[in-house]
């Protein structure tokens, strides 16, 4: 398996309407492509303070290391880019196997 985990950093002006938009796009690729085991959103609420302003993440898992390069080019992930990219500030990007 394969985790893949966004850390999220969105900008000033994103509407509560755009993060649903992109949380049932992003939770509906199990769905839509094969290897995608699973998706979780979720928002920060850690007592800490330590997140440095990164107040979403994403946490995908795949199947293995073929599901995950399946998934980089598909045209899902590719039409979900073109709405998330522009509603970035900052992100991290980490993956590991499991």
């Amino acid at each position: 398996m394969i985790r893949h985990i966004l850390l999220i950093k969105f900008i000033e002006t994103v509407t509560d309407a755009q993060l649903a938009s992109l949380q049932s796009r992003f939770e509906a690729l199990p769905d839509k492509i094969n290897g995608v085991v699973s998706v979780e959103w979720g928002l920060n609420d850690s007592p800490e303070k330590l997140n440095q302003g990164f107040t979403h993440s994403v946490l995908m898992t795949f199947e293995n290391h073929q599901a995950r390069l399946h998934y980089l080019p598909h045209p899902e992930h590719e039409s979900l880019k073109m709405m998330f990219v522009p509603l970035i500030k900052d992100i991290i990007v980490f993956d590991y196997s499991k």
